[in-house]
């Protein structure tokens, strides 16, 4: 039962992951947006999806480019590429974080992620509801 249970949230798990990671994201490019050259990135949802689908469901591991970096832990999702947005209005200082952009998305993807909570508290209830015959 539990690995029917788990496989049946496998995808909303994913979802999940993928939409805490880009909200770090947006909020990493908004608290950014005063930093001289600090270039705006974003995730591809869709593609991330369909990689960390493709992988195992769980947290990545940073990695490290010097050995002098210190080890921790990523709650994003598996197979989400991060790229960086395109500039819609040059910066002297050369930062590409567009306010409007960042604000509008960041919305955007927060009622995503309440869906998804709300999808899979429904979705949970009503296994409950079948289980107990209420």
């Amino acid at each position: 039962m539990k690995t029917q249970l788990d496989h049946a949230l496998q995808f909303h798990q994913t979802a999940l992951n993928v939409q805490a990671r880009r909200q770090q994201l947006l909020a990493s490019n908004i608290a950014n947006a005063d930093t001289p050259h600090y270039k705006a990135r974003d995730i591809d949802f869709a593609s991330a999806l369909k990689g960390a689908l493709g992988a195992k469901v769980g947290p990545l591991a940073l990695a490290g480019t010097s050995a002098r970096h210190l080890a921790g832990q990523d709650g994003g999702a598996a197979g989400a590429p991060i790229g960086f947005r395109q500039a819609y209005q040059s910066s002297v200082d050369g930062n590409t974080v567009n306010m409007d952009v960042e604000r509008a998305a960041f919305a955007e993807n927060s009622i995503h992620y309440e869906a998804s909570v709300t999808f899979i508290n429904s979705l949970l209830r009503g296994m409950q509801t079948a289980i107990s015959g209420q």
